[in-house]
């Protein structure tokens, strides 16, 4: 089975994260969301409410699956038998970034990291720009999916 995790925060999750996950679908049997617990981390959503968000946004997808997980992410890897992560790329700073962390996640583990681009229309939507818009009382409907519509 090609199991593959996509790992974040999700807070909140956005029409960026939906499209990557969609489009890797067909890559893997199975997909697991990982939401990636940081206890020094201040979250708009609780942890609760991004998994809610996340399972409503996908009940129809029997493949893709919702966890949380803390610690190294190769671990929680090992540790549910995934051989894939599935990071997005919306530029070039998040392909260096991202870069790094697969090159120490390879040192690590044998796990392989698969990039795909963020498409053009979702390509200037991150969660941070996400939670600005709605600190400001802004129309962020376009960014999330439905579920995230309060």
């Amino acid at each position: 089975m090609r199991r593959a995790i996509f790992p974040g925060s999700f807070d909140p999750i956005t029409m960026g994260h939906v499209d990557i996950i969609k489009r890797s679908l067909p890559l893997f049997d199975e997909l697991i969301i990982a939401i990636g617990v940081n206890s020094t981390k201040k979250h708009m959503f609780s942890l609760e409410q991004r998994k809610v968000f996340i399972e409503a946004t996908f009940a129809d997808k029997p493949k893709i699956k919702v966890d949380t997980y803390s610690g190294l992410t190769v671990d929680y890897c090992q540790s549910i038998d995934a051989k894939f992560i599935v990071r997005g790329l919306r530029n070039p700073a998040d392909f260096e970034f991202e870069k790094t962390i697969t090159q120490v996640n390879r040192r690590l583990s044998d796990i392989e990291t698969v990039f795909l681009l963020t498409s053009s229309e979702t390509s200037f939507i991150s969660s941070s720009i996400v939670r600005e818009v709605i600190q400001f009382d802004g129309d962020y409907s376009s960014m999330v999916p439905k579920a995230l519509h309060l």
